[in-house]
């Protein structure tokens, strides 16, 4: 705003840079590596007694570093210093880039530390401080990302912000020097200007992000609001390759969830149709295109080109437990083999590289970077996925018997995945020259073109792409790995757990479900403090191997429980343990008693009590991940079906109805909202098998219902325990039983049940007639 012209003005002049972390590839090539562990450290901060990975690769900085916490408060309130807070996290390409430029700089490291207290944030361990400061930097320099560099009043009031800085001037872009140097000159000769220009800012982001329903104000009609989300999205939608705008290009699960539940209520129009189409062309392309690791599973972040070819090639738990459970409702909806593969691949390579083997926790990310070879110490973008058309050559020379010519199976793998001898990334995709005669591997023909263009057999063509991607997987195994966040973190495990009991439910696959359980019996055990009954935000990986925990832990924040208990509810479904459904009625009473808004509705994302966290913020996105507030809308709809309790059902109401502004104007920013308030409209159908659970009988019916996508239902068993979990909450279920011996199903809505169904196959019907469109037998 105009009215702080001092800060603004000094602000302005600092570029905005890293407006998410894919502006690496605006940037010149600064470049980081880690120092060898044999070589003594010079310095040695106290973020080495933390055990966030992102803190410690600062702990030998010549930067007197402090984690936040009150420590840090007192020392600024009793030096009477600014603070300057540098937010970050550990797959972070620039955040890396600032480190080795900046804060191992000893001149540097000594004039924040003379004039500064210095606090460092991984914003994956306190997102409530990231909030805060990023709604600052975004609303004073119009733009944000990390890392986030914020100097605050010792009251933690910020007054300037902005993100990367180079160490020095680069023509007209000032280095960290000078803008500490400007900093220290205005706190000393201009602070009341800086400090009251910093409360205005304050206030005005205090008005700006409040969300509350107006008294006894009704949610929007969803049918309207999913129309013009729908609209919204088919506007953004890029037809060729799938997705929304042309690059970068994101995955966004929660869209192509949305497109998904759309399509099941207006799967007779055509934009419902349309709905679908969008969702499953996108999901295909992503498949096929080189943000998929082909050689060893997984996403990556997201794509620099509109077809989906060279990514960022950092890994985040995150994406992996979205993507899964959209591949595998895909797989539902179109019975397309193809979209159940993906799913299960992205849960094998979860399984094998970013799980917790010991504890069944989940890790948070892989890195972008790497060595590209043993020895060498200049890390460089993909270099652990990339290969040379000579690699392939040389490791696939075997000559394929009964394909035209003499034809190698390097010639039928290159020409299938689009190698080339130069290498396949445009020049505008490698701006730093790392990806040069470097080839991403990216599916460029069916099998069956494939097969036809060398003369062989389909199912050949198959084993031979099967059996060159597992050589190469060997390879891999070889070469230096990149950084490994090995960080677990409530919510993103939380994800994770209900992208394992989804895909496992559908599949059938005892392994998944049984990873599933364990990573219930994680949360439960090591994120689950019962004595205060609070969830942990995090737990750490020790060196021998042990679960650790910083003293004191982090507390939870909002999307912690309700991915939690997200996951629980899908746990339950996919297991029918009861245990699972009462933590998840435990942890729903103690997330409303914490972060609900009596006077305005809907959750704040963290604890409105903490005085150091200065807004009190209500997440309205949808984005990387789906906001806690939509995912709660959700869970509080479910658990009232389980278990009586109408308040939910209510809360879930007054939820929507406080983001009702948003959901009206720009539906698009919250497509998962959207798909709670639409199974508000058309209510939650209750499906009850009874029966044993173990038997032949019983799963046949379980199996019937987990081949579809339903997104409006939940499912229970009833096994003849009066005094179980389930009927004590809800009475009504007391009255119903197998028939004639044999287990059945009963479907209820609008609070009739449906006659007892004992045959899978007219069960199905039932589920298809009920709102459903012709999901593929």
């Amino acid at each position: 705003s105009k009215k702080h012209s001092r800060s603004s003005l000094f602000l302005s002049s600092f570029p905005a840079f890293c407006r998410h972390t894919k502006v690496f590839l605006l940037l010149t090539d600064y470049k980081w590596s880690e120092e060898p562990p044999s070589i003594p450290h010079k310095h040695t901060n106290r973020l080495a007694k933390q055990k966030s990975p992102y803190l410690l690769q600062h702990a030998h900085n010549p930067v007197d570093w402090y984690p936040w916490g009150q420590d840090a408060f007192d020392k600024a309130k009793n030096e009477d210093k600014p603070i300057f807070l540098s937010v970050g996290y550990s797959t972070c390409h620039w955040c890396h880039v600032m480190e080795r430029e900046s804060f191992e700089d000893e001149e540097i490291g000594k004039l924040l530390s003379d004039n500064f207290v210095c606090i460092k944030v991984d914003r994956e361990e306190r997102p409530d401080v990231d909030k805060v400061y990023m709604n600052f930097v975004q609303a004073t320099s119009g733009g944000g990302g990390w890392p986030m560099s914020v100097w605050l009043t010792p009251d933690l009031k910020p007054f300037i912000g902005g993100t990367y800085f180079p160490p020095r001037d680069q023509g007209r872009r000032p280095g960290l020097m000078t803008v500490l140097t400007r900093i220290i000159e205005q706190w000393e000769n201009n602070r009341p200007a800086l400090e009251s220009s910093g409360e205005r800012i304050l206030e005005a982001l205090k008005k700006g992000t409040a969300i509350a329903a107006n008294p006894g104000e009704a949610p929007p009609l969803a049918t309207d609001v999913a129309n013009r989300c729908f609209q919204q999205l088919a506007n953004s939608y890029e037809e060729e390759y799938g997705g929304f705008r042309d690059a970068p290009k994101f995955p966004t699960p929660v869209n192509l969830m949305f497109l998904m539940s759309y399509w099941c209520v207006n799967h007779s129009t055509s934009e419902g149709v349309e709905a679908l189409q969008m969702a499953l062309h996108t999901l295909r392309m992503m498949a096929l295109g080189g943000i998929h690791d082909h050689v060893a599973q997984g996403f990556h972040r997201y794509s620099t080109d509109s077809s989906w070819h060279v990514p960022h090639f950092e890994k985040m738990l995150y994406d992996q437990a979205q993507l899964a459970v959209a591949y595998i409702t895909a797989s539902q909806i179109s019975g397309e083999q193809l979209f159940a593969d993906v799913a299960k691949d992205i849960l094998l390579y979860v399984s094998r590289d970013l799980s917790d083997k010991q504890s069944g926790g989940f890790y948070s990310a892989e890195d972008a970077d790497s060595v590209p070879a043993l020895g060498e110490t200049e890390q460089r973008e993909g270099a652990f996925c990339i290969w040379t058309a000579s690699e392939i050559r040389e490791l696939l020379p075997d000559v394929v018997e009964g394909a035209t010519g003499v034809t190698t199976q390097a010639d039928i793998f290159m020409h299938h995945y689009g190698v080339k001898d130069q290498g396949n990334v445009a020049p505008e995709q490698d701006p730093h020259g790392e990806l040069q005669g470097q080839n991403v591997l990216i599916v460029r023909y069916s099998v069956e073109l494939t097969a036809a263009r060398f003369g062989i057999g389909v199912e050949k063509v198959s084993e031979l792409m099967a059996s060159a991607r597992a050589k190469m997987a060997e390879v891999r195994k070889g070469r230096p790995r990149p950084h490994l966040d090995t960080k677990m973190v409530a919510s993103w495990n939380g994800l994770m757990l209900s992208a394992y009991a989804r895909v496992g439910a559908v599949l059938g696959d005892k392994a998944f479900l049984e990873r599933a359980v364990q990573a219930g019996s994680f949360l439960k055990e090591y994120l689950w403090d019962a004595e205060r009954q609070t969830i942990l935000r995090s737990c750490y990986h020790g060196d021998k191997m042990e679960v650790q925990q910083i003293s004191p832990p982090i507390s939870g924040f909002l999307d912690d429980y309700a991915f939690i208990i997200c996951g629980l509810l899908d746990l339950y479904e996919a297991t029918l343990q009861t245990e699972w459904l009462q933590w998840a009625e435990e942890l729903q009473l103690r997330q409303d008693m914490m972060f609900w808004d009596d006077q305005g509705g809907g959750y704040f994302c963290s604890d409105p009590s903490d005085s150091t966290v200065l807004l009190q913020l209500k997440e309205d996105q949808d984005g990387a991940e789906p906001s806690a507030n939509s995912v709660s809308a959700s869970n509080l709809l479910r658990l009232s079906h389980y278990t009586g309790r109408q308040e939910w059902h209510q809360r879930s109401q007054q939820l929507l109805a406080a983001f009702s502004d948003r959901l009206t104007r720009i539906p698009i920013a919250l497509p998962e909202m959207v798909r709670a308030l639409m199974a508000q409209h058309y209510m939650l159908k209750q499906i009850v098998i009874c029966g044993q659970k173990d038997a032949p009988d019983t799963a046949g019916l379980l199996a019937a219902v987990n081949s579809l996508f339903l997104p409006h239902k939940v499912l229970m068993l009833v096994d003849g325990e009066t005094d179980s979990f389930l009927c004590q909450r809800l009475p009504v279920l007391s009255s119903m039983s197998q028939h004639g011996g044999v287990a059945a199903a009963y479907v209820c809505q609008y609070f009739t049940c449906s006659l007892p169904v004992t045959d899978p196959q007219e069960l199905r019907k039932i589920l298809l007639d009920g709102s459903m469109g012709t999901q593929t037998e």
